[in-house]
């Protein structure tokens, strides 16, 4: 049994789920569940200054060599093999030295599966915490009217515990997840779709077990694939097919249209942190590991707290490290002198932008 996309609009994308033994069961994805946005950014300015174009360069115009050690991808992980072995095999076609994946996809589960290559790859402490999203197929162990199972799936949105299960790659210590939404789509006779959003690291074969065992007649997993992660979603979403055709098209050709198509720029994997600016003159010594001091930043986001994961910065939008909020957005816009944020993970090497003098 697998989930088949059929087709997409603007306001909903429309799956059967196919089952040999069943007729097929349709829904919809409608956008009213999906997760919270990112809100718009409110960018205060403090210093109106320009980039120097003899230093760097806009992501999206990098050579495509480092385009693609700087890249990210949003692959459509298929069920069958381990994220690691699919994190493998786009290494090895890319001919890079690293890759990683931000969230482990079980083997038998499919969909949104984060790619961070080369470079890329220093960012992966900033997505592993983001919120997930899943279409899971349940399978009841005994008859249950839908308006009953709808009443439980609203006990179970909000804080949970769980035990991880005895397959999992962590301690099988009690816990706390969040739920945030976790709503039915279609019910026939005892197989259950159902659509749920929830914090990293919750376990949907777990969820369904639980659900079965308040009901007292025991329920499983079926099949799961997952729909969102963070701020990746289906809505642009590529195959390890369409990978290698494009990679094919630019190795014969040259054409690098398709690739620089699928692959995106790393920058595009941290829109959902709160960001900060900083000159020309401030990037070299944040590349040697400094702080961020206030008279380097050129702009910042206004929702920034102190303590906040940050990403800072070029003027021409390179991301050059991840920080810690040592101060507050509010404190920055009356701040003249001092630290602001402290480094956490340098991303940009040293000497692509000039010493400060």
């Amino acid at each position: 049994m697998e989930y088949h996309k059929k087709s997409q609009n603007n306001e909903k994308d429309n799956y059967t789920v196919n089952d040999s033994n069943r007729h097929n069961i349709r829904y919809s994805f409608n956008n009213q569940y999906k997760m919270d946005s990112i809100a718009e950014k409110r960018i205060i300015d403090r210093i109106r200054v320009k980039t120097d174009p003899r230093y760097g360069v806009r992501p999206v115009a990098r050579p495509i060599q480092e385009y693609i050690s700087k890249g990210v991808i949003n692959l459509d992980k298929p069920a069958g093999p381990t994220s690691h072995e699919v994190v493998a095999w786009v290494r090895d076609m890319l001919h890079l030295n690293k890759a990683a994946h931000s969230g482990t996809l079980d083997p038998k589960v499919s969909g949104v599966q984060p790619i961070l290559l080369g470079d890329a790859v220093a960012l992966s402490d900033a997505l592993k915490n983001v919120d997930k999203e899943y279409v899971c197929l349940m399978e009841m162990h005994d008859d249950i009217a839908p308006q009953l199972l709808e009443e439980l799936f609203f006990e179970f949105t909000g804080p949970i515990y769980q035990i991880p299960p005895m397959k999992s790659a962590v301690r099988r210590v009690l816990r706390v997840r969040n739920v945030h939404y976790l709503n039915l789509i279609e019910m026939e006779e005892r197989s259950v779709l159902f659509r749920v959003g929830c914090e990293a690291g919750t376990y949907i074969r777990k969820l369904c077990y639980d659900i079965g065992e308040v009901f007292c007649m025991g329920a499983h997993m079926r099949e799961l694939r997952r729909t969102r992660s963070g701020h990746f979603s289906e809505r642009e979403l590529y195959t390890l097919h369409e990978l290698a055709d494009a990679w094919a098209i630019y190795e014969e050709s040259g054409d690098e249209e398709a690739i620089r198509k699928i692959i995106k720029p790393m920058e595009s994997a941290l829109s959902h942190l709160p960001s900060v600016y900083v000159v020309d003159s401030a990037v070299d010594s944040l590349c040697h590991g400094a702080p961020l001091a206030m008279p380097g930043i050129s702009s910042f986001e206004a929702s920034i707290h102190e303590g906040d994961l940050v990403a800072v910065f070029t003027l021409k939008s390179e991301v050059i490290m991840l920080g810690k909020a040592l101060i507050s957005g509010e404190e920055m816009i009356t701040s003249k002198s001092g630290l602001a944020v402290s480094p956490y993970k340098v991303v940009m090497k040293p000497g692509i932008y000039p010493k400060m003098s």
